[in-house]
C-alpha cells in the first residue's frame, strides 16, 4: 500500500447484495472502487450485527485492491489477529471502543496490517493526538455508526483539524457516513483522501448492471477531485 493523498474511493459492501458477495466485489473493482471497505458490528458497541472473521476471510480471494476492515466493536484486542489472518489489509478500531488504544494501534501493527482509528461524530480530533504516530488511518464518521443510508452530519472543522494535526505524516483521513456527490467535496477540501461509500455507490446498480456502479464511483470521484484540499 505506498501512500498518497490522491482522492480514494471505498465502497461500503454493507449495502451490497449479501447473497452475492464475490460478485459485488468484482464488480464494484472493475469499475473504478480503490479499496473494499468492510463493516464489522457487533451489536453492542454499535446497535447492528453484521460480518465475522470468517465472513471478511470469505471476501479476500475476490478483493484484488486493498482490504479496509472497519471494527465497530467493543472490545477489540482479543479479535485482532483473526483479521489478520482473514486477510484484512486496514484494520480500523474506535478512540471509543476500549481504554487501551494505544495498545490496540500497536498489536494491529504487530500482526501486520495497517493501524486506523475512528472516531464518532461526538468525539473531538484531540482525541486521537497522541495517536497519530501510531496510526496509518483516522476515520471520520459522518453518521453514528451502526446502519447504513444514514445523513451526513456535518465534520469538515473535524477534518480540517486532523489535516493540520497529521502534517506531513503518512497519515490518510478517512470519511465514513452520508458520502455522494454532493458531500465528497465538501470532506475533500477539508483534507480527506479516503471516501467511503455504500448507498450512494451501490444504488440502482446490480452485478448484471455493474455500468452504475462505475458511473456512481465516478460522480463521487469528480466531485472530490474538483473541490481540492484547502
Amino acid at each position: 500500500m505506498p501512500f498518497d493523498r490522491s482522492i480514494k474511493i471505498a465502497p461500503s459492501i454493507l449495502s451490497a447484495d449479501f447473497a452475492n458477495f464475490g460478485a459485488e466485489i468484482r464488480a464494484i473493482e472493475a469499475h473504478g472502487a480503490d479499496w473494499v471497505h468492510v463493516d464489522v458490528m457487533d451489536g453492542h458497541f454499535v446497535p447492528n450485527l453484521t460480518f465475522g472473521p470468517m465472513a471478511v476471510k470469505a471476501f479476500r480471494p475476490h478483493v484484488k485492491t486493498v482490504m479496509d476492515v472497519h471494527l465497530m466493536i467493543a472490545p477489540v484486542d482479543p479479535y485482532i489477529d483473526a483479521y489478520a489472518e482473514a486477510g484484512a489489509d486496514v484494520l480500523t478500531a474506535h478512540v471509543e471502543a476500549g481504554p487501551h488504544i494505544h495498545r490496540t494501534l500497536q498489536a494491529i501493527r504487530g500482526a501486520g496490517m495497517k493501524a486506523g482509528v475512528a472516531l464518532n461524530p461526538g468525539t473531538p480530533a484531540e482525541a486521537v493526538a497522541h495517536l497519530l504516530d501510531l496510526a496509518d488511518l483516522v476515520c471520520v464518521m459522518t453518521v453514528n455508526p451502526g446502519f447504513g443510508g444514514q445523513k451526513f452530519i456535518d465534520m469538515t472543522a473535524k477534518v480540517r483539524s486532523l489535516r493540520a494535526m497529521i502534517g506531513d505524516r503518512p497519515v490518510h483521513v478517512e470519511i465514513d457516513g452520508g458520502v455522494d456527490p454532493v458531500t465528497a467535496p465538501l470532506v475533500a477540501a477539508a483534507g480527506a483522501d479516503v471516501l467511503v461509500a455504500g448507498s450512494a455507490v451501490f444504488k440502482g446498480g446490480s452485478v448484471d448492471a455493474p455500468e452504475v456502479y462505475g458511473r456512481n464511483i465516478q460522480a463521487i470521484r469528480a466531485a472530490a477531485d474538483g473541490a481540492g484540499a484547502a
